[in-house]
């Protein structure tokens, strides 16, 4: 029994066959980096904690797409590919620009789609009808860095948008065949455990079909890690985050596709927590506590409709 929705199994049945992701940088930045939304980008972000060493804006976007093929198909075989646009906000130029490279990553051989990791406060109608029209002929998921439901945090953490940012680009988004997807990190010092297992619901309620979400992650030459040298706060212990995700997992819509359940910095750079454990074993780790547990995605999941009907039974 698959005990959630994983992105693997998702895609694998859409194509037929395991379809690859190929990392590039197209060179951008971001709103609250450049002065559009304010400066100093996101306390906890530093780009290099999590894009591959071949991910590189110094190299043209064509030939970081034919290196990551040709890695992808030596190492594994791969048939199949997604070019996924990852870091910053690629979203963040005139639609001209983004029609280019979009075009161009979808000329490829072998290209199948795109991902597009941006923001919510950059898109507009101009730049989702591009979306659309190239959804027409491939598979597009736009990934709206959303982190947390909470203003509060949002606050906290310099994200330069509020929480009704990201219902708009979710409402503009859906509906046009493109799919929709939505970061979340959980771990902040702004919200309780119980908030953070929340925002599966508010995430369940909107048409959002992917979700990535991770524990809090404290990496150098970040501002938070500045704030965590002068006041350490509390992060997720391993065991303690393998049970909250779970946990988390189970309130979320079974219709979801998740892409990423956790994370992993470079041990290099990551300050904390330091757990100790790779990828597999984490994965493991994860479903055995599904299987201990005897539960899966959407065990506790209650639609609006369904939430409706419950208070309506409750009042009679």
């Amino acid at each position: 029994m698959q005990r959630y929705n994983s992105f693997g199994s998702y895609m694998k049945s859409l194509f037929g066959l395991t379809v690859y992701k190929v990392n590039v940088d197209a060179g951008f930045t971001c709103p609250n980096r450049d002065g559009t939304a304010g400066y100093g980008g996101c306390i906890y972000c530093n780009n290099d904690s999590f894009r591959p060493s071949s991910c590189r804006p110094a190299m043209p976007l064509s030939e970081q797409i034919v290196n990551g093929l040709g890695y992808l198909r030596k190492r594994y075989g791969a048939e199949k590919f997604i070019v996924y646009f990852q870091p910053y906000t690629n979203t963040h130029a005139p639609v001209e620009r983004l029609d280019e490279m979009y075009r161009e990553a979808l000329k490829a051989p072998d290209v199948v789609g795109l991902a597009i990791g941006t923001r919510p406060d950059c898109v507009d109608e101009a730049k989702i009808g591009l979306l659309e029209e190239l959804a027409r002929d491939s598979f597009i998921l736009v990934e709206y860095g959303l982190q947390s439901v909470y203003d509060r945090t949002l606050e906290f953490i310099n994200r330069g948008h509020d929480y009704a940012a990201f219902v708009r680009a979710v409402e503009l988004t859906s509906g046009r065949g493109i799919h929709v997807g939505a970061h979340l990190i959980a771990g902040f010092p702004t919200e309780t455990e119980e908030e953070m297992l929340g925002m599966a619901d508010a995430v369940s309620s909107l048409p959002v079909g992917f979700l990535k979400i991770h524990q809090l992650q404290v990496v150098r030459d970040t501002r938070l890690a500045e704030l965590y040298s002068e006041a350490p706060f509390h992060l997720f212990g391993y065991e303690e985050y393998v049970d909250f995700v779970v946990r988390f997992i189970e309130r979320l819509s079974p219709s979801i596709v998740l892409q990423r359940v956790f994370a992993t910095a470079p041990d290099g750079m990551l300050i904390a927590p330091l757990w100790g454990k790779g990828r597999h074993e984490i994965l493991r780790d994860i479903s055995e506590r599904f299987v201990e547990l005897d539960t899966y995605q959407g065990r506790l999941y209650r639609s609006a409709a369904e939430e409706v009907l419950h208070g309506a039974r409750r009042s009679l």
